[in-house]
């Protein structure tokens, strides 16, 4: 058994921690959610959780990741359709979610609280898409993080996947946590349709990966999507990606461009993701973070 906590202050949840000597958050929190995963072998013992207690103690703060920040890292396909993700959803055809191999970013079901902007390494495709799934390769590499805050491979380079690492330099005897040959560098697994739609791959590829959860500012939830990324504010400009269902996407900025009826509002709001990406506001369900100014 391990129970596990999060804490929630503007800019989204924290990153899960485990408590097995106390857990450390990088930041002041108002509010903390816990989980409790529960492993036996095929066959052995139940287990009953009856009760979780915590207490709250002043202590130093932990470094965390420069908010934000981007690595370039492999992507390797998921497929597996029809199987559960380690988050309890079904995978089903042409899915919009990715893997990181850590379940410190990863997303209750149904919910988009760890989302990552994946990106072709020319610019031109990206997508916004929940972390669903633990992988690739290890289950333990939050490689994204600093090594005072990494749980595993203290001694790689923040943003260096283990399994990169391995692959490339003869990392750990080239293998992964559980003793596997490591046969290709990926650091992050993409969905069917993240993979085929959202980035229009056709073969295992390197992206360029943000980990927005690290970052600040308003976050907008995608209410209804896959979601067309446009070049401007108005639905004839090119489209530049795509916004997965319930992706928390972080606002820059908002302009006023075409009108829009979209199932949470009509409006001629379009908010600016990144340079050259616009979505309308129409299919937004809720901001939180604060408020996003005018570009």
């Amino acid at each position: 058994m391990e129970a596990q906590v999060r804490g929630w202050r503007a800019a989204g949840w924290t990153e899960w921690r485990t408590t097995t000597a106390g857990a450390v958050f990088d930041r002041p929190v108002t509010r903390v959610q816990t989980r409790v995963v529960l492993t036996a072998p095929n066959g052995g013992a139940t287990a009953t959780v009856r009760g979780v207690r915590f207490t709250a103690d002043a202590t130093a703060a932990v470094s965390a990741a420069t908010p934000g920040r981007t690595y370039r890292v492999y992507a390797t396909r998921i497929g597996l359709v029809g199987e559960l993700t380690a988050n309890g959803r079904t995978v089903q055809p042409r899915d919009h979610f990715v893997a990181l191999p850590s379940r410190r970013g990863l997303s209750p079901l149904n919910t988009g609280d760890y989302t990552v902007r994946v990106c072709t390494t020319n610019g031109s495709r990206c997508e916004y898409a929940p972390v669903w799934d633990v992988g690739p390769w290890n289950t333990r590499d939050d490689y994204w993080n600093p090594s005072s805050v990494r749980e595993n491979w203290k001694n790689l380079p923040q943003g260096r996947p283990e399994a990169q690492a391995a692959y490339q330099s003869g990392y750990n005897g080239g293998r992964d946590q559980f003793g596997r040959t490591v046969l290709n560098p990926a650091g992050i697994d993409l969905a069917d349709g993240t993979f085929w739609d959202g980035l229009r791959l056709t073969t295992n590829a390197w992206v360029d990966v943000a980990y927005l959860w690290t970052g600040g500012g308003p976050r907008g939830v995608v209410g209804d999507g896959p979601l067309n990324i446009r070049a401007g504010a108005n639905t004839s400009s090119a489209i530049r990606g795509l916004a997965a269902r319930l992706a928390h996407v972080p606002i820059q900025c908002y302009v006023v461009g075409q009108l829009v009826a979209g199932p949470y509002r009509t409006t001629s709001r379009w908010n600016r993701l990144a340079t050259g990406q616009y979505v309308s506001h129409a299919y937004i369900s809720s901001v939180y973070g604060g408020n996003a100014p005018v570009c």
